[in-house]
């Protein structure tokens, strides 16, 4: 199993042997920390739960409090689990993998099991733009500038025809909301790793904004 949570630092450039310039996208991985452990026993598939993201305590219902093991263990309440060091975290994130037998609660996952010169998925969120035209959103040309046209320069043109058809087909690309959907770059290759800091620096863009949470897995058409 090879995932990881992040966040988007931003973009920049590096160099290689050969004085390439190449751009890449930092991101903050990790610490996670195994906050599930799931089995064929138990929920019928082998996965793991990590946890990332520092948060404040009023923040976390009490039902989150309880899966984190951070209730106290009372003679009301003997089944609650114990608390296992992850400390308030923000996000959870499941991966599936065939060695759970390797994890255990409370485990720090880092970014170390990356390396450079291989390939990764990133999966985020992308910026939201609003509401947006045909040719913001798709691309379209947009309307004649001459004979005679004054208010269709940015106009879809027709989306339907009339007599038999007599609708508009659903799918139908025209104006509304863009942006602000769950995105997968795919193949991103991991330049390079600076695990004292808990960085990771990949080939290419990420979607989403800096400071927006990624999901970091092992590229699933490498």
């Amino acid at each position: 199993m090879k995932g990881l949570l992040g966040v988007k630092v931003g973009m920049t450039q590096v160099f290689d042997e050969q004085g390439v310039t190449a751009p890449v996208t930092i991101i903050q991985a990790g610490p996670c920390f195994v906050t599930q452990i799931k089995t064929n026993e138990t929920d019928g598939y082998e996965a793991i739960q990590l946890g990332f993201g520092e948060t404040k305590e009023n923040r976390l219902t009490k039902g989150q409090k309880g899966h984190l093991g951070l209730l106290k263990q009372d003679k009301k309440h003997p089944n609650r689990k114990k608390s296992f060091g992850v400390g308030l975290l923000r996000y959870l994130q499941e991966f599936r993998t065939k060695d759970v037998d390797k994890y255990k609660l409370g485990q720090e996952v880092t970014v170390a099991q990356f390396e450079a010169g291989e390939r990764v998925d990133v999966i985020g969120t992308t910026k939201g733009r609003g509401y947006a035209g045909v040719v913001k959103r798709y691309g379209f040309a947009g309307g004649s500038k001459t004979h005679g046209q004054s208010d269709r320069h940015r106009a879809p043109g027709s989306i339907g025809a009339t007599s038999g058809t007599a609708h508009v087909f659903k799918g139908k690309k025209m104006a509304g909301r863009m942006g602000n959907e769950r995105f997968t770059s795919q193949n991103l290759e991991v330049v390079r790793i600076d695990a004292e800091k808990n960085l990771i620096a990949v080939k290419g863009s990420v979607p989403g904004a800096k400071g927006g949470l990624v999901v970091i897995r092992g590229a699933a058409k490498s």
